[in-house]
């Protein structure tokens, strides 16, 4: 007899046939539930390019015909080669401390006194256009920033201008871990943590690249140092913070200290062996640090928390529906409907599977 999890998965890859989709493609209209089965899906060929490999046209030299069959083999197209053929690397920009630097009216103090704002107490780095069209240049450039949407969206829009359409994708406070600390420099400050692995697992649906397509060995995350303490080693660089006080300032300029590094990395084989052998700004946070005992305090909340909704969805696995809403709470919901509903608690998502 068949079990229920061979069942289910025969019933989705039936439907997913039917319609032609391809597995890999991401469908923004529903949520696949079930991570523990996976799909394997034929992939359609697509009959352009096979007609387009096969044709015996005149007009396409025999070069063009090599490029266009390895694109086809390599799954990637012109937009992600670099200017020497390499596919380019991920650069995750922060955009406050490197980029821009955000005083607030409340705290005075952080007000620079000596300089006037750019717009409504921000305060533009210099060089920062000329470095963002750098970094467009020679990568693909994403911005998660830890602060709020709303705050990020004007902060683009007068910084970056008509670069932001190039950009891959821009994530805020939403997307990081909130761990119910607070930094120990800025006690009115949480402690947000930007973990890579949601990139690379394309956890969320905004993002327009496939599972695996970038992984640490080709990733390089900008941002403090405690809010890559989930991250593997050397897949980040932690500057300080810019100082608008300092007339100075050239660590965006063409030969400044970041331009610098991020031309080689740019060439490199892989990010992890290359921040290893080019340290730039703040050491990263390990257990030789003097403060590890709280940040170790930081870890270990996030993965028990992580345990405990683990716990939860085994839970859910053996059990039914209507056990799954009795235990969150939910026992009068009528409006649930759907294959899947997706309940948002506490910024994890749990869902909810009818069999």
């Amino acid at each position: 007899m068949a079990t229920k999890e061979s069942k289910l998965k025969n019933l989705v890859v039936n439907k997913c046939s039917s319609s032609n989709k391809d597995a890999n493609e991401k469908d923004t209209g529903s949520v696949w539930p079930f991570p523990w089965i996976k799909l394997s899906v034929p992939k359609k060929k697509d009959k352009k390019i096979t007609d387009a490999v096969a044709s015996d046209d005149s007009h396409i030299d025999e070069k063009q015909e090599n490029e266009k069959e390895a694109r086809i083999d390599q799954g990637i197209s012109l937009d992600k080669l670099s200017i020497l053929g390499r596919k380019k690397k991920l650069l995750v920009l922060p955009l406050g401390g490197i980029i821009v630097h955000r005083a607030h009216r409340i705290k005075p103090h952080a007000i620079p006194k000596n300089r006037e704002p750019d717009f409504l107490y921000v305060y533009k780095r210099p060089y920062c256009e000329e470095f963002l069209k750098f970094c467009l240049e020679r990568f693909e450039v994403g911005i998660w920033s830890s602060a709020r949407e709303q705050n990020i969206q004007w902060v683009l829009a007068n910084v970056v201008g008509e670069l932001k359409s190039k950009i891959l994708f821009t994530w805020d406070q939403n997307q990081c871990i909130e761990t119910r600390f607070k930094c120990l420099d800025n006690t009115d400050k949480p402690v947000f943590i930007k973990e890579l692995r949601h990139l690379w697992d394309n956890k969320y649906s905004n993002l327009p690249w496939r599972e695996g397509e970038y992984s640490s060995s080709n990733t390089l995350l900008i941002t403090a140092p405690v809010k890559a303490l989930l991250n593997p080693p050397n897949t980040g660089i932690f500057p300080q913070n810019y100082d608008p006080e300092n007339k100075e300032d050239d660590f965006l300029g063409p030969d400044g200290e970041l331009r610098v590094f991020l031309n080689g990395l740019a060439e490199a084989t892989d990010v992890p062996t290359y921040v290893k052998d080019h340290r730039i700004g703040q050491p990263p946070i390990t257990n030789s640090h003097p403060d590890w005992a709280y940040y170790s305090k930081v870890i270990r909340s996030i993965n028990g928390r992580l345990l405990n909704i683990a716990t939860l969805i085994e839970q859910m696995q053996q059990s039914t529906p209507e056990i799954w809403r009795k235990s969150l709470g939910l026992q009068g919901c009528s409006d649930l409907q759907g294959s899947t509903d997706v309940l948002r608690t506490s910024r994890n998502f749990v869902l909810l599977a009818k069999f």
